[in-house]
């Protein structure tokens, strides 16, 4: 279980100094996990599940299966759609994991051109762009300021 949770780790992009804060472990702990001299207890696998509703218990206990319960959605850097989806679809989020807020659920499902006008146009024709910042595949970045 300990490459799992290393696994997990390195996907996340988390120390185990942040993992243990996150789910309230002493990092003592987490180190003795990952070096191998202790294995994890229960309370720490449910801790660990409760923490990150989306890992896989069956993944985690017993290498079975994908890491995730559930499809990930696109990153940021994402260039491609997951497999079976058009550009107008969305991926629906996993339950528990962002709130139900009628507008950020509204945005999610509907596509732009046909969300209804909100009456903010005009505070928004009022607005100027300050900033534009490009990210790239080598994880380097361009800055653009409008002059």
């Amino acid at each position: 279980m300990k490459e799992r949770i290393q696994a997990f780790l390195q996907n996340e992009n988390k120390s185990y100094a942040q993992f243990a804060e996150e789910i309230g472990v002493q990092p003592s702990g987490i180190s003795h996990i990952l070096s191998g001299r202790n294995n994890p207890s229960l309370d720490f696998v449910i801790k660990m599940l409760h923490k990150y509703p989306a890992l896989s218990a069956e993944w985690l206990l017993f290498g079975r299966g994908s890491m995730y319960r559930y499809a990930s959605q696109p990153s940021l850097f994402d260039t491609e759609m997951p497999q079976g989806l058009s550009d107008r679809e969305t991926i629906p989020d996993p339950p528990g994991i962002l709130p139900d807020l009628p507008d950020a659920q509204e945005s999610r499902e509907m596509p732009l051109a046909g969300r209804p006008k909100t009456g903010l146009d005009s505070e928004t024709s009022a607005r100027r762009l300050t900033r534009i910042v490009m990210f790239y595949s080598d994880k380097s970045f361009t800055e653009y300021t409008p002059s």
